[in-house]
């Protein structure tokens, strides 16, 4: 698996100090200069999800205002389908913020990025992202975006006071974690929780296993990005639906999960009323905010396949901020990018919040003080037992996962039917990009 051996090859000598929005730029005279003097003060727009912890972004971004007479003004976006489509109705309509917070990967690369954001390619400070990373930002062989955080996994949080209540192991099989599921139901808790009232939460069990497909189908990336594989049809990624429904069908999650979004969600972990939530570990910033004093009790354990000798880790790489090429302010917003992942942006936002993750930037230095949850993806990356998620892999990705994923995961469509679905969706997707073979 190539992609796993270069992404731990860049990664395994930071593999744990790491930082959120990281960075460590070449220029960093340039980005720790004096105010401007020859114009007065410059506002730059930026689009972000409304679902971030800003407390860091905000940090760095009154530094720069202090600095460079830059203001940074914040608009809000939704999640999932309703934020995709959000974009890009604002990119096609001219209405685009200066800068943009968004996906990286296969979601990125349906924006048309040449035609809509500034080419970064020469700039100095690109060469300090990681190469996996600045893959991640590019499009035909051209660098757009900056990483807005670190990198990330997909798999299991759980309560540890739970699990010491009911004398639970962390699960290296799936068996194994549906064993603890009905330990936890017959106890009266909630076994898995739901939130799919945000319906891009609904994804994360699918997604989150993609290690174990590429473990069972190494080429299989490659052969969907081709139209020789599809989901259905191949046995690993048929299994990740069937898991999704498996976790209904037994009655695992909680009643209300159609009616309960991703904050409350993390209430419930965090509060004890439920024992696992499968999430990405961008969570663990609002964790700390809202529940500081429940953070030792969270653990975090990889989406288990069906064996324990091929137990690893789903990763996401970073997202991306870009730059909207219709901005008139460029020179400006390439001014913001250079500080923001900077040593010194790095350090202002780390005062705020605790990194969370390894780096996305070469040469980061960082504090160890990192949360107890991330202590424990530590393993999979020493032993090299990673690998990304799909839309890392391969630039298709169907817009409608999120609903297909509620589906299945709510009983309206069985397992075979929903990766059918699935299937259908990619094709339009995969034809836009002229992809061979579709």
């Amino acid at each position: 698996m190539k992609a796993k051996k270069k992404i731990f090859a860049v990664l395994s000598s930071a593999a744990l100090f790491a930082g959120i929005l990281a960075g460590c730029s070449s220029n960093n005279d340039s980005a720790s200069g004096d105010k401007e003097e020859d114009s007065g003060q410059v506002t730059l727009t930026i689009l972000v999800d409304n679902q971030s912890n800003l407390d860091g972004m905000k940090a760095v971004t009154d530094a720069i205002e202090e600095k460079y007479d830059i203001k940074t003004e914040y608009e809000l976006r939704p999640g999932g389908g309703e934020g995709d489509n959000l974009v890009k109705t604002r990119l096609a309509t001219g209405d685009m913020t200066d800068l943009m917070a968004y996906n990286s990967g296969s979601l990125f690369q349906a924006l048309n990025p040449e035609k809509n954001f500034v080419d970064l390619t020469e700039e100095p400070f690109v060469e300090t992202i990681i190469d996996d990373a600045k893959n991640a930002l590019s499009a035909n062989g051209k660098v757009y975006g900056i990483p807005s955080e670190n990198v990330l996994a997909g798999g299991w949080f759980y309560n540890k006071k739970v699990y010491a209540e009911l004398g639970l192991t962390v699960p290296k099989t799936w068996e194994e974690l549906m064993a603890n599921n009905e330990k936890v139901k017959a106890a009266g808790k909630t076994a898995v929780i739901g939130s799919y009232k945000d319906s891009w939460t609904s994804q994360l069990i699918l997604l989150a296993d993609n290690y174990n497909v590429m473990k069972q189908s190494p080429t299989f990336a490659e052969d969907f990005t081709a139209n020789k594989a599809k989901m259905a049809d191949t046995p690993s990624a048929l299994r990740s639906f069937e898991k999704l429904a498996e976790v209904n069908d037994k009655g695992y999650l909680n009643e209300d999960f159609l009616a309960t979004g991703y904050e409350a969600g993390l209430k419930m972990l965090a509060e004890g009323q439920g024992a696992h939530y499968p999430m990405l570990t961008f969570a663990l910033p609002m964790l700390a905010t809202n529940y500081p004093n429940e953070l030792e009790n969270i653990g975090f354990f990889a989406q288990p396949g069906d064996k324990a000798e091929e137990n690893g880790l789903t990763i996401w790489l970073p997202g991306g901020i870009y730059i909207n090429k219709n901005s008139e302010h460029v020179d400006e917003a390439k001014k913001w990018m250079e500080f923001f992942i900077s040593q010194e942006g790095i350090d202002i936002y780390t005062s705020k919040i605790k990194p969370n993750g390894p780096p996305s930037i070469e040469g980061v230095t960082l504090s160890e003080d990192v949360y107890p949850a991330v202590k424990d993806m530590l393993p999979y990356f020493e032993s090299g037992n990673i690998a990304p998620a799909l839309e890392f892999l391969s630039p298709v990705k169907g817009p409608n996962l999120p609903q297909i994923a509620v589906e299945v995961g709510s009983g309206i469509s069985d397992a075979k039917a929903g990766a059918e679905l699935y299937d259908k969706d990619v094709e339009k997707q995969a034809k836009q990009l002229g992809l061979e073979g579709w």
